[in-house]
């Protein structure tokens, strides 16, 4: 679920936490620290989709607590509890991965039981809620839609909720965008996640060998980049778009299954998302002229995936 481009923020936020650290002896184990960082991530995840559906089954708490009152009225004994059995929850909790991601992480020790509570009561508040409740069936699309809402609407506008958040998860600030997205990407279609290892196999194996081979080629790839700085000296230009052009130089010469093109259009992508409003730019014409340069050379060798296989 985690995609090769969430994977190169993570290299480059830990890459960039090494170059800027005090010490040299602060990352003694940078593969070791990546992958608890990508761990991180993945409890990130699986608390967030926990909290919604805490938030979507507490219409049978309130319920349960409504009809309890000394003198019920008539709402009291007829709140409607239709969100506790949306689709796209009890698919979830009937998920034998997400069972395994909730026996390992344990997100009950964290929630804020008041905090479910207010949410969801917002969530009661709003028209799409109600318009929810009215309809008697259960269209695919209008589940999801409700359970995105209480996402993107209810959870990530809230203050306090972010707050909550940020207590238990130092990485929120790091990961927001990436789990965000993930979230989104597993409401729409859930079937397709595992939800106790958001990574494959494959994909620890890129992580793992771009940081490596980042960190390994270091003085390597300086070397490339210096001549084609002109007039900038290299300890002038920014140092995240030092480390970005690293990464593209490294995945240009040594991931031989990575074509050249999607390579350069990543890490301009990456520049302008995260660096200056000039690093696209920047960052393009290097790793363009760098790319033409090595290729002349016979330096840069790709093969697809269907020659590594035959």
């Amino acid at each position: 679920m985690i995609s090769r481009r969430n994977i190169r923020v993570k290299v480059m936020q830990l890459l960039y936490m090494i170059e800027s650290a005090d010490s040299i002896n602060t990352f003694k184990q940078p593969i070791q620290t990546l992958e608890k960082q990508l761990d991180k991530s993945r409890e990130l995840f699986i608390y967030l989709i926990y909290f919604l559906s805490e938030i979507a089954r507490f219409a049978e708490v309130s319920a349960a607590q409504r009809a309890a009152k000394n003198l019920p009225s008539t709402s009291d004994l007829n709140v409607n509890i239709k969100i506790a059995g949306n689709d796209f929850i009890w698919g979830l909790l009937e998920n034998k991965s997400y069972q395994k991601a909730i026996e390992v992480d344990k997100p009950a020790q964290r929630i804020d039981k008041d905090l479910v509570k207010k949410l969801y009561l917002n969530l009661v508040e709003t028209d799409a809620y109600q318009a929810y409740i009215i309809e008697q069936s259960r269209d695919k699309s209008k589940e999801q839609e409700i359970i995105k809402l209480i996402f993107t609407q209810i959870m990530l506008p809230n203050e306090d909720f972010i707050a909550h958040i940020e207590e238990h998860f130092n990485n929120w600030d790091d990961d927001a965008d990436m789990i965000d997205q993930l979230i989104l990407s597993y409401i729409k279609k859930p079937a397709s996640v595992q939800l106790d290892q958001l990574m494959s196999l494959d994909k620890w194996d890129f992580a793992r060998q771009l940081l490596k081979t980042a960190i390994d080629k270091k003085e390597f790839c300086t070397e490339l980049i210096k001549p084609k700085l002109k007039n900038w000296d290299a300890d002038r230009i920014a140092l995240l778009d030092m480390i970005l052009m690293r990464m593209g130089i490294c995945e240009l010469l040594f991931f031989e299954t990575i074509p050249t093109k999607v390579t350069i259009n990543e890490y301009i992508d990456l520049a302008k998302e995260y660096s200056t409003s000039q690093s696209g730019q920047f960052v393009n014409g290097l790793l363009d002229n760098l790319h033409k340069e090595l290729s002349a050379e016979g330096k840069i060798n790709k093969i697809s995936f269907k020659n590594k296989l035959a």
